[in-house]
């Protein structure tokens, strides 16, 4: 496990290249260095439902994401009308962004070191966010806790959802690789 020290001193992809692989093959025995998970991408996403079609919040829920992620968000638009939720073809549902390589390990620093400490009464993340394959998704509630975002320029309190997606095969092996980065996550 990794002191939050060490972690300050170093970005992300440099301590995972120098500390955590070595960390990984002792604790899972790998024969193989491909073996070893490692993170894929980051993706971001946020419903807005009803709302899409209000072009006022869609730029501004736009205009957020920008602001978090540094790169552009795509809108999200429905695949097939839906009745019952009054959801028609090509009805805006959302935006989403998907983070890789320099973006996605500066976004995950900002993340673990000024966002989740931000969150109020924040005790940690829990573990059922993961699927079998070791992946993580996780929910937050409010875009305040981006440092980005300033209180004054928020109309509408609304949260996103947060997928991290990993080269782990089992749930274990996306938990060590996700704990040896610092993520705060509990039982």
């Amino acid at each position: 496990m990794i002191t939050n020290s060490e972690i300050k001193v170093k970005n992300l992809k440099v301590l995972y290249k120098t500390l955590i692989f070595k960390n990984l093959i002792n604790q899972f025995n790998y024969k193989n260095n491909h073996q070893v998970p490692k993170l894929v991408k980051i993706q971001l996403n946020r419903g807005l439902g009803v709302d899409g079609q209000n072009n006022k919040i869609l730029q501004k829920s736009i205009e957020e994401i920008r602001l978090i992620t540094g790169q552009q968000p795509i809108v999200t638009k429905a695949k097939k009308s839906i009745a019952g939720f009054k959801v028609r073809e090509e009805m805006i549902l959302g935006v989403t962004v998907t983070l890789r390589n320099k973006k996605m390990y500066a976004f995950l620093e900002k993340l673990i070191h000024l966002v989740l400490p931000r969150i109020r009464d924040f005790r940690g993340l829990s573990l059922k966010g993961f699927d079998r394959n070791g992946n993580y998704n996780f929910g937050l509630k409010e875009q305040l806790v981006f440092p980005e975002i300033s209180y004054d320029s928020v109309d509408q309190v609304k949260g996103l959802n947060i997928s991290i997606v990993t080269t782990a095969q089992t749930k274990s092996e996306g938990i060590a690789l996700l704990k040896e980065f610092g993520f705060p996550l509990i039982n």
